[in-house]
């Protein structure tokens, strides 16, 4: 686990600013404290920052081939490493280091830009190989490793382990892209490929990007996808059987470490599975880490001491106090554009705490995408049989007045909630799955933009990302639809986006073997009535589980890392969040109905509406753009400029 940057000129072969590199690499010291490196040669610069795994003695990055022509940083781990260096040195290669990074100079060398195809792995890297004036850098298939970049208007193209290294860049401008505004109020995240600033982008989860110096810079190209291709026939038990064993097989080639290794145990069925596998598999007693809370509305501590005591693990545990808002301001500083996932503090805490005890830490993340764990599954799948029984032509008019007419009642259980169903129904079965993942909805975007922004978007609304994703994917099944567009949006943009930052800000390195592409591509073609039958998701998974785990902790009902936000916004941070939502700094954007802003705080706060998700975002924008952005960029340009 480490930071990459580097700067390469797509142009020409002029000089690299040494010191400009350093500044950069520097700038995510957090994400590798051990050890610091950089390579400069005409047109090219590479730095790396390490935190030691894997071949603490002789692992030192920027890595380079026996000639020297091709040199790589990288962050993230080969798992399949050792099996790749011998297939590598029975075709010639010679080794130096016993590290997984010398393996990709080799296997670029041998297999070209489809070296990545032989990688199993979490891994964000660049390469530069001077025989071929080429620059290639990749990004693993589920994004669990990030990977920025830019090119600035003289060629120079950019690229580094978060969006600081990017802003450390002088020439780096930083005008905000609407779109990404847009997206942002929508998801709570801005997603792949799109940052919040309009000159920088992510390389998207399962692509790579190859330049070739003096030649047009061509679009990335996508080596993987989520195939969903249906296994053989197989029963229950069968299925339930080659399910633990391939869950197994996945956690014990994330377990390879030379460091102290431990896991994050919620006493959920994710985390609770990976720290069952790995008490087989370990030989010593697994290090486990909990959080718990001081309100028990918030704690699941007891479950995860239940499954600690089951396998003797040793357990560690703090509490934390859900008034824990001291975060708030600090969040936007870890992620560099507005994030609104408010789990991102208690996950800080977790992470905070394992690191006193381990550098890495296994997590159950990418469980509910896979195995459809969330509830809203089962609601999207109870509307579309509701939908598939009227063509939308005749849905539209009849379930969009009622959606119309019905109260809203957003304080009622979600069974009460006519409205938002009645709205759904009316849409299309990706709108629909949008309306049911927004954090925002289309009204209250439109109320919350300024007349001006909303022109500038020049039409453009948030459900594109979705209908983009969901026209490239390989299936019709209406269940796995939502899983491949979760797996494409919140997976990256949210849940491993949150994880990476809360670790990386501790040097902590988090594995996730729920998210092995080989597990994935496998779970992917299960039946979906093998995943989520009736109202239970994650059912052949908890098939699997039943010898190894409590029943009352595979069927207790999901909890999820919440924090309560609307209290604090009636309550310890009442006048904060009046006085900086209505200060300056959102204000002076020109992008919110400033007016609208202030009513949203009023209702919140007077106990008629409940509005902690926009005013949650709108915290976290203001934060973002405050610390971020303050004192920043051409002054002649700002940080939001009008659509001619």
């Amino acid at each position: 686990m480490c930071g990459i940057v580097g700067l390469v000129d797509t142009k020409a072969m002029r000089d690299v600013d040494g010191k400009l590199l350093h500044r950069m690499n520097e700038s995510q010291f957090h994400r590798g404290p051990d050890e610091g490196g950089t390579h400069l040669e005409p047109g090219v610069g590479l730095g790396h920052r390490r935190l030691s795994i894997i071949d603490l003695s002789s692992g030192q990055q920027p890595l380079f081939n026996e000639d020297h022509s091709v040199v790589v940083v990288f962050n993230g781990e080969i798992y399949n490493f050792q099996a790749l260096a011998e297939e590598l040195t029975r075709l010639g290669h010679r080794f130096r280091t016993h590290s997984d990074t010398e393996v990709i100079v080799h296997a670029w060398e041998q297999w070209g830009e489809r070296c990545v195809e032989r990688f199993r792995g979490m891994f964000a890297f660049g390469l530069w190989d001077r025989n071929t004036s080429t620059f290639f850098m990749a990004r693993d298939r589920l994004g669990i490793k990030p990977l920025y970049y830019a090119v600035l208007d003289d060629g120079m193209l950019i690229f580094g382990s978060e969006l600081k290294t990017l802003l450390a860049h002088p020439r780096m401008r930083r005008e905000l892209l609407p779109e990404a505004v847009e997206d942002y109020f929508a998801y709570g995240y801005v997603p792949e490929p799109k940052t919040i600033f309009r000159h920088a982008l992510k390389l998207s989860p399962g692509h790579t990007l190859t330049i070739r110096r003096g030649m047009p810079i061509p679009q990335p190209r996508e080596y993987w996808d989520v195939a969903f291709k249906p296994h053989a026939p197989m029963d229950e038990q069968e299925a339930a059987t080659a399910l633990r064993e391939r869950v197994h097989e996945a956690v014990s080639s994330h377990m390879l470490a030379e460091v102290p290794l431990g896991a994050f145990l919620s006493g959920g069925v994710d985390s609770s599975a990976v720290v069952s596998a790995m008490a087989s598999l370990s030989k010593e007693p697994v290090n486990t880490c909990s959080i718990s809370f001081d309100d028990a509305k918030f704690d699941e501590s007891r479950y995860a001491q239940e499954v600690a005591e089951r396998y003797g693990t040793r357990h560690h545990v703090e509490q934390v106090a859900t008034n824990d808002f001291a975060l708030v301001d600090k969040l936007a500083a870890l992620y560099d554009e507005p994030f609104a996932d408010s789990s991102a503090i208690p996950t800080y805490r977790v992470c905070e705490l394992a690191r006193k005890r381990v550098t890495v830490a296994l997590s159950g993340d990418g469980g509910d995408e896979n195995l459809a764990g969330y509830r809203r599954y089962r609601w999207h799948m109870m509307e579309e049989r509701l939908r598939s029984r009227l063509p939308l032509s005749a849905r539209k008019p009849i379930f969009g007045l009622m959606g119309n007419l019905y109260p809203k009642a957003d304080w009622a259980p979600r069974v009460l909630r006519a409205k938002s169903t009645f709205e759904s129904l009316a849409r299309d079965s990706v709108e629909a799955y949008f309306h049911t993942v927004s954090l925002l909805g289309d009204k209250l975007r439109r109320k919350l933009f300024s007349a001006n922004f909303r022109r500038d978007l020049q039409g453009y609304e948030a459900c594109q990302v979705l209908r983009d994703h969901a026209a490239k994917a390989q299936t019709d099944d209406a269940l796995s639809m939502v899983q491949y567009l979760d797996m494409k949006t919140y997976l990256p943009g949210d849940i491993l986006t949150k994880v990476d930052r809360a670790s990386m800000a501790h040097a902590l390195e988090v594995r996730v073997p729920l998210l092995d592409h080989e597990l994935v591509e496998w779970i992917s073609g299960l039946p979906s009535s093998l995943k989520l039958k009736g109202a239970e998701g994650k059912y052949i998974f908890k098939k699997s589980l039943e010898g190894d785990l409590p029943h009352d902790i595979l069927y207790r009902d999901k909890m999820g890392f919440a924090v309560p936000i609307g209290q604090w916004f009636r309550g310890p941070l009442r006048d904060v969040l009046r006085r900086t939502l209505l200060g300056p700094t959102l204000a002076s954007t020109g992008i919110f109905d400033m007016a609208f802003v202030a009513e949203m705080i009023e209702m919140h706060q007077s106990g008629r509406r409940d509005f902690t998700a926009p005013l949650w975002s709108l915290l976290m924008f203001e934060s973002f753009l405050r610390q971020t952005l303050a004192g920043a960029g051409d002054p002649d340009e700002g940080w939001y400029r009008r659509v001619a």
